[in-house]
């Protein structure tokens, strides 16, 4: 109980942050269509968050490193606010994939800074326990945030000043805590190539999470509006994929520890193409048949970027860890750029259904290299135990590093 006093202001800030950024997409994808933006359009803010997250992942460890925790902190949920509000200040879609920029920088630098922070705090003994409550508030506040765009209406300035007033909130509960500082950890050297070379399938495999998951997020509302879903049914959708991600990390973890994470990698694909197919291909649907969809597709596609991960971290040593993680998430943002654009694009002259065949292609690729590495190399005696990853900073592999390193159960 003392170890969750010390870190509820951390903890409180992600849940407020996550509220604020983990809404903001699915609420531009609405309002895009409320104003007309074009397909492409609504994909490029998808794709311009996730470049602002690229450069915040780059970027805080140093400014962290310049001015501290708390200023850090500070600056960056000020990018977020600014992004948010300044929606409004001008109703154009290339404005607003700048003000998406500096949401991704937000996301990218605020979540920097609390794991630097429970990284510097945590003990051997409290290490497993708060990073259960982390992934557990994480979330949440993720299945919150897409549930509170039943609550607003696109292309309105009230719904910004919501997410604004949210991500300021995420401000207080860390500035304003008696904890002192911790010292600034060096920032991990940025090496992609450490990915490839220790893992190629790994790398390959959040490309393809990257895909799936970047997608569906932020040009999944699109879909949901053009086959007749309603906004709050929009929310519950998204909430949905999230739901089914969630459920899905503790079986596919033990199997993934128990069999060969090439072939767990496979089957997850093959599963995902099926939801892929029976969501493009069926078209008379219920409401009731998209939402089970949209949970299977989370199921099957959530948990490949901590497959792949646990998987790479078979072939490196300790020493290799934080720079593994921070390759790894180097590939899946780099995936994460182009994939609301290309889907959108494909949605523009194909129309809804090409979302999913766009990722079922990804699932399909990534099948069919699995197999052909199982013909390179056998899979590790002694491997790591599966953990959950999230992506958000470069910085994680930091409070990861030592849960990889114990012998799994």
């Amino acid at each position: 109980m003392r170890m969750l006093i010390s870190f509820a202001a951390l903890f409180l800030s992600v849940l407020l942050l996550q509220l604020s950024t983990g809404g903001v997409g699915p609420l531009d994808a609405l309002s895009g269509l409320a104003l007309d933006f074009s397909r492409a359009q609504i994909g490029m803010l998808g794709s311009a968050h996730f470049l602002g997250f690229f450069i915040g992942c780059w970027w805080a460890p140093r400014l962290m490193g310049s001015v501290g925790h708390s200023r850090a902190f500070a600056a960056c949920t000020a990018l977020g606010a600014i992004g948010l509000l300044g929606h409004y200040l001008y109703i154009d879609a290339y404005a607003w994939a700048a003000m998406r920029v500096l949401q991704g920088l937000c996301v990218a630098g605020c979540y920097t800074v609390i794991e630097a922070w429970l990284q510097a705090k945590v003990t051997n003994a409290t290490r497993g326990r708060t990073m259960g409550i982390y992934r557990v508030v994480d979330m949440g506040g993720s299945l919150a945030s897409q549930l509170l765009i039943g609550f607003l209406e696109p292309a309105h300035y009230l719904s910004y000043n919501i997410l604004a007033v949210l991500c300021c909130a995420a401000l207080l509960p860390l500035t304003l805590t008696k904890a002192s500082q911790p010292d600034t950890p060096a920032a991990p050297r940025l090496r992609p190539m450490l990915a490839v070379t220790r893992s190629p399938l790994a790398a390959v495999g959040v490309v393809v999470a990257a895909l799936s998951s970047a997608s569906f997020r932020m040009v999944g509302p699109v879909y949901g509006q053009e086959v007749g879903l309603e906004i709050s049914q929009i929310a519950t959708f998204l909430a949905a994929f999230v739901l089914g991600g969630a459920i899905a990390q503790y079986p596919i973890g033990w199997i993934a520890d128990k069999f060969d994470r090439r072939w767990v990698l496979i089957w997850l694909s093959i599963a995902a193409i099926g939801s892929c197919a029976s969501t493009a291909l069926l078209q008379d649907l219920t409401t009731t048949g998209i939402l089970i969809n949209a949970a299977i597709f989370g199921l099957t596609t959530f948990p490949v970027y901590s497959v792949s991960a646990a998987h790479a971290h078979d072939f490196a040593s300790s020493d290799e860890r934080v720079e593994l993680s921070a390759a790894l998430m180097f590939w899946f943002a780099t995936g994460a750029i182009a994939a609301p654009l290309f889907a959108s694009w494909l949605m523009e002259g194909f129309g809804p259904p090409a979302l999913f065949v766009m990722i079922a292609a990804g699932h399909a690729g990534l099948a069919v290299f699995g197999l052909a590495r199982m013909r390179r190399r056998a899979t590790p005696k002694a491997r790591t135990p599966y953990v959950y990853a999230p992506r958000t900073s470069f910085t994680i592999g930091r409070l990861l590093g030592r849960a990889r390193d114990r012998k799994p159960d």
